[in-house]
Parts: C-alpha cells; structure tokens; sequence
C-alpha cells in the first residue's frame, strides 16, 4: 500500500481551500494547505471584507449629508482621511488573517508558507524545492483579475491594489460593468472622485434582471459617475504632468489619474503545474471537475473560483464543505447551485435571487410578475430622490416564486432571509398572507401587486 506524507494537500488557502483543510482535519486527515500569499484568500484579504469596509466608509458620505434633515449640525466640509480608513481596513485584514491561520492550526492543519505546484497525480513541488507527496491533492487557488491587452495597459491597477493606493483618485476611469466595476465606481464616487466607467457593451450586470440593473443605472448617472458604452481600449500614455491619456474606441480621449482594470477575474492555474500531472482545463484555464469537484485524475479534487463554476465565496466553502464530507467523513454530498442568492454592494445595493424576468419567460412561459417601486422612508425626510425597486417574478401556473430582486438601502440584508422563501418554493400565496412588519422596507415583499 502506498504511503503518503499527508492524506490531503490544498493548493490555496482562500475560502474553499480553507474550509476543505480545516474539516478535512477534523475528520481525522493530515492535512497541509500551501499559500504563497496570504491565508483568507481573495474575498478576505483583497475582495469582499476590506470592500465592504470601503463601502462602510463611503455611505458616511451621504449620511453625513442626509443627517441635517434629522436635526444634526453638520458643517458643509467634512474632512476624510483615506489613509486612516485605508489603515484600519488593512488592521481588519490582519485580524481576520490570524483567525484563519489559527483556526487551521487549531484543527491539525499545517499551513506552508510557500507556493506550490503539482508535479504529478500525488506530488507537489514546494517553492523552497522540497518535493511532498498526497493521497489526495486539492486545487484551491481561486481567480485573479483580467487585464485587457492594450498598449500602456501596465499603467492601470486592478481591485488588488486599489486598497493600497496612497491617496484617492481625483479622476479615475474604471473599466469593466460587473460587481466589482459597479462596488468601486459607488466608493470612489462617494469618496470625491470623478468617476468615469468604461464597457465594452451597454449593458450593465447582465447576470441580473434589467430592471433593477437598469435602476442603478440611472441612479449612478443621477449622482454624476459618467458612463462610457461601446468602448474599448486603444491605449493608455503617461503625460508630462504625470497623468494618464486614455484613447478609447466611439469616445474621445479622456484623462484621467488613475485607471482601474475590473473586466472580470480569471482561473488562477497559470504554472500550477496542471499538465504536468495530466489534469484537464478549458479554454478559460479553469480546471475541469465533476458534480464531486473531483478532476480527470482520480488523486487531484479542485472547488472555488479556480473551476469557474459559480465565482462566489460562499459557493467555493460549500464545495469546500461537500468536498471533505465526502472524502474523509463518511458523508457523501453535493453543492446545490439553484436558487444561490447574490449581491452587488453599489450606492444602493442590488440583491437577487432565483430567475430574472426574461429566464422565467424563456423557461417557463406563463410568468406572473409583482412589484413595488417606492422611496424610502429616510430618503423622502432627507429629500434624496432615490427610489427602490422589488420585483417578484411567479410560475403562472401555481403561483411558485421563482425569483426576487431587489435594489435600494440594505437589500442585501433583506435578500438573505427571503431567499430561503425562494429556495423553500414557496408562493405568493405565502408572501400574502404574512403580515407586514411596518414600518420597513422590507414590508414591501409582502406588499407587492
């Protein structure tokens, strides 16, 4: 019988990665998890914490201003310090950091300091050149932001960097119209800078339904961000002044101080040694995997981003989850991807869940459509023209909600709960003969004609 110097090795210790190792660990397994960064992964130590940080600070902006109708004294000038927020973010960071790192140890999992790479269906090659051998191996190693190939396209930065920047942007040309585009764009914005977005197309968070994208649209234009449709990259030039010239295609050249690449993220597979040990990737790099997250090489498993299957952290820990249930603790399970709930923490949030509009007319024909577009009870005291939208999308045939999107203050948070109503299958039927908790915003889902 072969014998291994762990049961399981993880390449990547970012969600997925992290959750497989720690329960892995607690089934009884060696475990050994490698990263060449740091432990927590993109969403927590260059992704959705420290962004959602930023987002915190940046809706100060508007409460400040909205305080004086609630009878505070605000002066007209409030000063911010970026490098103060930007700090304790990064404090933040570290403490998060630490708790996974002891969170693993805790649970028997060593963690290695270093990048790894497979060098066959049971090897991995170390940084340090020390070679270690795996029953099994787990590829973790996430996604990591496209950068379009364009002349001078080593002048722009990516959402990595943008926690690091020394100061905020007077100017800034975002490019790209998903979450990340939309996230920056509303935190730049509130944090003074003239924000100016760039996409290849016209349309904006395809993934969600038009009209709640098309709401943050007008919304965003309302507050000034500039929207630049049908454009791509010429080339980006450093001027005398230091600043940077964008020539686009349809759109003059604008400039600008600082241009931020957010056109998607990509596998992160690039020398991870994947042919190597003969494990298969598609045209994208992503490792390819069954229902089981389990690769061509019956040793090698791969969860997270780094598959493409759905680039969402609390996806990669569930098949993190699923994957060493069933390897090492006699629970054999998969990851259920219909109805996973999403969000976009813009100014405002849009959250949804379950089929847009026109999925359900595609798939299912007869649809029933409910809505409430209303302005929020603060935003009407503080005479902020903002309005939310909810829209409720129905199986015609028996009432079974099929889908839930939403856009105004603290959607996400509402999302969450109803989501498990969508998830459940619930109907209308439900919705309506729930009582309303008044006064809220979220008495609206049950309001809805």
């Amino acid at each position: 019988m072969a014998q291994y110097d762990y049961d399981l090795f993880t390449i990547g210790a970012g969600s997925g990665g992290v959750r497989a190792s720690r329960v892995a660990a607690s089934h009884g397994a060696k475990v050994a998890i490698a990263e060449e960064h740091r432990v927590g992964g993109t969403c927590v130590i260059r992704g959705c914490v420290p962004k959602k940080l930023l987002v915190y600070g940046a809706q100060f902006a508007e409460d400040l201003k909205d305080a004086r109708c609630f009878g505070w004294d605000v002066p007209d000038e409030c000063n911010f310090d970026w490098q103060r927020l930007r700090d304790n973010v990064m404090k933040e960071v570290d403490r998060i950091n630490s708790v996974y790192r002891e969170t693993l140890t805790n649970h028997g999992a060593e963690i290695i300091d270093e990048r790894a790479e497979l060098v066959g269906p049971n090897e991995v090659k170390l940084a340090s050149g020390r070679t270690v051998s795996a029953k099994h191996i787990l590829i973790a190693t996430g996604a990591t932001p496209h950068v379009p190939d364009c002349p001078g396209h080593e002048l722009g930065i990516t959402s990595n960097e943008a926690f690091h920047l020394d100061a905020v942007p007077k100017r800034i040309l975002i490019a790209g119209a998903g979450y990340i585009a939309n996230e920056f764009a509303g935190i730049f914005h509130e944090f003074g800078a003239k924000v100016t977005l760039i996409n290849r197309t016209d349309v904006i968070l395809r993934q969600y339904d038009h009209q709640i994208r098309d709401r943050l649209l007008q919304i965003s234009m309302m507050k000034g961000i500039d929207f630049r449709f049908h454009a791509e990259f010429r080339g980006i030039e450093k001027t005398e002044n230091g600043c940077l010239n964008v020539s686009m295609t349809n759109h003059e050249d604008i400039e600008v101080d600082c241009v931020l690449f957010a056109t998607g993220r990509v596998p992160n597979t690039g020398g991870l040694g994947l042919e190597a040990a003969g494990v298969e990737y598609d045209e994208k790099g992503a490792v390819r995997v069954d229902e089981w997250s389990k690769t061509n090489v019956p040793s090698i498993y791969a969860v997270g981003d780094v598959t493409n299957r759905m680039q969402l952290t609390p996806v990669a820990i569930r098949e993190g989850q699923a994957f060493a249930d069933t390897l090492f603790g006699d629970n054999p399970h998969q990851v259920d991807y219909e109805n996973v709930p999403s969000a976009v923490f813009s100014h405002p949030p849009m959250a949804g869940v379950g089929m847009t509009e026109s999925e359900a007319k595609e798939t299912l024909g007869s649809v029933k459509i409910y809505q409430s577009d209303f302005r929020a009870m603060k935003n009407v005291l503080a005479n902020r023209n903002e309005r939310g939208l909810y829209k409720m999308i129905c199986d015609g045939e028996n009432g079974k909600i099929v889908g839930l999107h939403m856009i105004g203050p603290e959607a996400p948070e509402i999302l969450q709960a109803a989501a498990i109503a969508v998830k459940a299958g619930l109907t209308k039927q439900a919705f309506d003969d729930t009582v309303a908790l008044h006064p809220s915003m979220a008495e609206e889902l049950v309001l809805m004609k």
